[in-house]
C-alpha cells in the first residue's frame, strides 16, 4: 500500500473514531428544481438505494459525491416525471495479488430511464432483484431492469435502457443540490471537509459498513 494510501485510510480512521457516538442521521433529500416552482411545497419523494446512482431528474443533473453509495431520497416535482440512472455494485476482489491491483470489482450497467406521473406527497421506491455474487451482477447487467412502485406496493413504471434522449429540454439543464429536510449541504472546502459532511449524513448501517473496510 502506497504512503498516500496509508495516510488517507488513518485520516478516514480519525474521522470515523471523533464521529462514531453520533446518532443516526436522517435520509438526504435532493430536490429536482430550482427556485420554489408550483408543486414544490408537496413534492413527490423517490427512494433510491446507494446501489442506484441517479443522473438526472426531468432533465435536471443530480449532485454526485465522493462516496457514491449513500442512499438517497430524491424530492420531483408533481406531474410526469423522468428519471436516468445506472444500477452499480461493487465487490471484494478475493486474489488481488499486486499493490495496484484494485481490492474491488465494480459493475455498473449502461444507463436506465423510467417515466411516470409523480403524485404530489407520494412516496416511491425501485424494487429490483439483487445479486448474491459478482457473477450473478455480471451476468444481469444487459438486461437489468427495475420498476418503481408507490409506498402500497403498487407497480407504478418499469425501467428500459436510455437511448440518450429526454423528454425535457435539456438545454436547460443545471445541477441539482438544494438540501431538503434535515439534510446538511456538503462544504466546498477540502477533501477531510467533505468527508465530515458525509459522515454527518450516513445512517448506522453506513457508518458500521464503512468502519468494516477501513479496519480491514
Amino acid at each position: 500500500m502506497s504512503r498516500v494510501s496509508v495516510i488517507l485510510r488513518l485520516a478516514l480512521l480519525v474521522l470515523a473514531s471523533a464521529y462514531i457516538a453520533g446518532c443516526a442521521s436522517s435520509a438526504a433529500q435532493l430536490n429536482a428544481w430550482d427556485g420554489n416552482p408550483q408543486g414544490s411545497a408537496n413534492p413527490a419523494v423517490l427512494e433510491a438505494p446507494g446501489s442506484i446512482q441517479v443522473k438526472s431528474i426531468n432533465g435536471m443533473s443530480m449532485q454526485t459525491y465522493l462516496l457514491e453509495d449513500l442512499a438517497l431520497d430524491y424530492g420531483i416535482l408533481p406531474g410526469d416525471a423522468e428519471v436516468i440512472f445506472t444500477y452499480k455494485s461493487i465487490w471484494a476482489n478475493p486474489r488481488v495479488t499486486d499493490n495496484d491491483e484494485s481490492s474491488v470489482s465494480v459493475v455498473e450497467t449502461e444507463p436506465q430511464v423510467v417515466r411516470f406521473n409523480a403524485r404530489a406527497g407520494a412516496t416511491y421506491r425501485f424494487e429490483f432483484d439483487k445479486p448474491d455474487n459478482r457473477r450473478e451482477a455480471e451476468r444481469m447487467k444487459d438486461d437489468f431492469a427495475v420498476t418503481v412502485v408507490s409506498s402500497n406496493g403498487s407497480e407504478v413504471a418499469s425501467s428500459s435502457e436510455w437511448d440518450g434522449r429526454s423528454m425535457f429540454d435539456q438545454s436547460a439543464t443545471s445541477t441539482a443540490g438544494t438540501a431538503g429536510g434535515n439534510r446538511t449541504v456538503l462544504p466546498q472546502g477540502n477533501t477531510l471537509e467533505q468527508l465530515k459532511g458525509l459522515w454527518e449524513q450516513a445512517n448506522q448501517e453506513e457508518k458500521r459498513t464503512f468502519l468494516r473496510w477501513a479496519f480491514e
